[in-house]
């Protein structure tokens, strides 16, 4: 150990990452303290490294990250995660963002901080890269002054913002990849029907836990597009035809558009979301290298709605996982078998159904038969919904049909997850 520079005994220490086994690991050598204080790189103060912080009051919790933090030079990593019953106070964390602003190029912050200041005001104009605010406003953005050259990740949670603070932000970040919106409050004005957010080099937007009339999303270059426990009357994306990823969890919107420039489209992932499945079907058709698709525990706005997989098998030929979940009601299955093609290259199947039936075991064999090269099959059930004699004896019929498939499709893997 004593063999090692002090540089890399810093790389070491950046490795550990929590503040507190950073102090506790410096205190093994004179060259430890030394790496702690010239080349450290990243520095945590998270309650999930370490619960004690939760006991420790906010006025003593500042005055140790002040004192563990300006011990260090070069800082580029900085993580300061606290739970909700801690309030900084203002002027503690503009001196921590001042003496750390020109080295810095990832701040994760997530603490309330009294009174309410520009955050980002502080964080602009350096080499910062990744942005993670949490818990605290932004507001009277000045695109002129408020500039990002260097920022590819902005995540923002439990965030008040107003619609065109949000615009002109992103208008800052000229190389903006990543980014992440949970639970914010977007105030609107009178004069302002939709949100309009742009950017030409966003490549990845995740929103969770927001509800809003319109959205309307100009990203030439997305990749990924992930909205989740959101609502909306109308969600509009405006694309070059880059999208790749389209994952819809819990998702409640009368009018989706995703543009008709989808043959890139490798990963379509539906979850608990309300549609008429062939208007879902034309939005994606023409997605040809399309690998992966699920439909999940998804509601059928009308209820003569059948998805067709032979249809799927003919659109979709570069298919390879395919999950569905078995929906029954009425007596009408919504997933046909009829003149159901090969899945030639499916080698993953997932099934799973919220009430058990004997046309669950027909139309397991029915897929199964349609995909000869399947490799692993995964069922998904829920054994709590069983309750009655009927619905137990069919699920031990159902047991005793998986086994029977077990011993004839040896080479297939079988999995089963139950709840």
């Amino acid at each position: 150990m004593e063999d090692l520079p002090v540089e890399v005994v810093g790389i070491i220490l950046s490795h550990l990452g929590s503040a507190r086994d950073v102090l506790i690991a410096s205190l093994t050598c004179k060259k430890w303290r030394e790496a702690w204080h010239t080349h450290l790189q990243t520095l945590s103060f998270n309650t999930s490294d370490w619960p004690l912080y939760r006991e420790i009051c906010s006025s003593h919790l500042e005055m140790l990250i002040t004192c563990t933090l300006f011990q260090t030079k070069g800082l580029q990593r900085l993580t300061i995660f606290m739970d909700d019953e801690h309030e900084f106070s203002v002027t503690p964390v503009i001196a921590w963002l001042m003496y750390t602003r020109d080295s810095l190029r990832e701040l994760h912050y997530n603490v309330r901080t009294s009174p309410n200041f520009n955050i980002i005001e502080k964080c602009s104009r350096k080499k910062l890269e990744v942005l993670t605010l949490a818990s605290n406003p932004i507001s009277g953005v000045e695109p002129k002054y408020h500039k990002f050259p260097c920022l590819k990740s902005l995540s923002l949670s439990f965030v008040s913002i107003s619609a065109l603070d949000l615009s002109l932000l992103l208008s800052a970040c000229p190389k903006l990849e990543t980014l992440s919106i949970v639970c914010p409050e977007i105030a609107m004005s009178d004069s302002e029907a939709s949100i309009e957010l742009s950017s030409s080099s966003l490549k990845d937007f995740f929103v969770e836990s927001y509800s809003f009339d319109k959205l309307i999303l100009v990203a030439d270059m997305l990749e990924n597009l992930h909205l989740k426990d959101c609502s909306f009357d109308a969600f509009e994306l405006i694309n070059k035809g880059t999208l790749k990823i389209l994952k819809l969890d819990d998702v409640s919107v009368i009018h989706l558009d995703i543009g008709d420039n989808t043959e890139n489209l490798e990963i379509v992932d539906v979850c608990n979301f309300i549609f008429m499945w062939q208007n879902f079907y034309n939005m994606i058709s023409k997605a040809s290298k399309l690998k992966k698709l699920r439909l999940w525990s998804v509601v059928f706005d009308d209820e003569d709605d059948v998805v067709d997989i032979e249809t799927i098998s003919v659109c979709f030929p570069r298919l390879t996982h395919l999950s569905l979940s078995y929906d029954l009601k009425d007596g009408v299955l919504h997933y046909g078998l009829q003149g159901l093609s090969f899945l030639m290259n499916v080698v993953v199947l997932e099934l799973g159904w919220t009430t058990i039936s004997d046309l669950f075991s027909v139309w397991v064999a029915g897929l199964l038969e349609g995909c000869p090269n399947l490799k692993k099959m995964v069922i998904y059930g829920y054994v709590a919904e069983i309750k009655t004699h009927e619905e137990c004896q069919t699920f031990t019929k159902f047991t005793e049909f998986m086994i029977q498939l077990g011993r004839k499709y040896s080479h297939i893997k079988f999995e089963f997850e139950y709840e």
